[in-house]
């Protein structure tokens, strides 16, 4: 299948017109759309195709309690509202997959040593991309995003991910935002400023 341009109303979808949202509609949403977005999410590419991110969909009133009590006071009622909140972790232990997940050469799980640097830097960056794959993914279904740092890592560690080698990144909310507390668009950096051609 050859790839031809995304339309205009597909580009502001994704990219110009969606925002960060800090206000919600409530209605929950249904585990066939989450398992839809991670289904879109896993599908984007990573090193070796190590997939080290692992996702905790909180969608209950306790558990987006717990998680809320362990974020910023900014960040805590966004959590609340919201009918789901997604923890983005990076598994330490991704390596135990790679057999599985790159097995035209299963030998790859020796590149990434248990307890080396190098690992946790492939799991983090990977882990992060994948992150972003689902807030695409999660805009492309017509799900709005609140992707969020402030909270507690260690907290949400060991309240989420015990007995486990993953530790948390970065924390979205996702469902239909309204504009409460919605922010003008910030500026970006002009192509001048970020990037080069060489």
């Amino acid at each position: 299948m050859s790839a031809t341009p995304l339309d205009d109303r597909a580009l502001d979808q994704l990219f110009r017109e969606a925002r960060t949202r800090n206000g919600w509609r409530t209605e929950p949403l249904p585990e066939a759309l989450l398992r839809q977005v991670y289904d879109l999410a896993r599908m984007g590419p990573t090193s070796a195709n190590i997939s080290p991110a692992r996702f905790v969909f909180v969608t209950s009133d306790e558990g987006r309690a717990r998680l809320a009590g362990l974020a910023s006071e900014g960040n805590a009622p966004k959590i609340v509202e919201a009918p789901c909140t997604v923890i983005v972790g990076y598994d330490l232990d991704f390596a135990d997959h790679v057999p599985k997940l790159f097995p035209h050469n299963p030998g790859a799980k020796d590149w990434f040593p248990k307890g080396a640097a190098s690992t946790e830097q492939a799991a983090f960056r990977n882990g992060s991309l994948q992150g972003a794959y689902l807030m695409l993914a999660a805009r492309s279904l017509g799900l709005d995003c609140g992707p969020m740092s402030g909270f507690d890592n260690a907290g949400v560690d060991a309240a989420f991910f015990a007995g486990t080698a993953v530790k948390s990144n970065f924390i979205c909310s996702i469902g239909y935002g309204t504009d409460k507390n919605l922010f003008a668009r910030s500026p970006r950096l002009a192509f001048e400023e970020a990037c080069k051609i060489v």
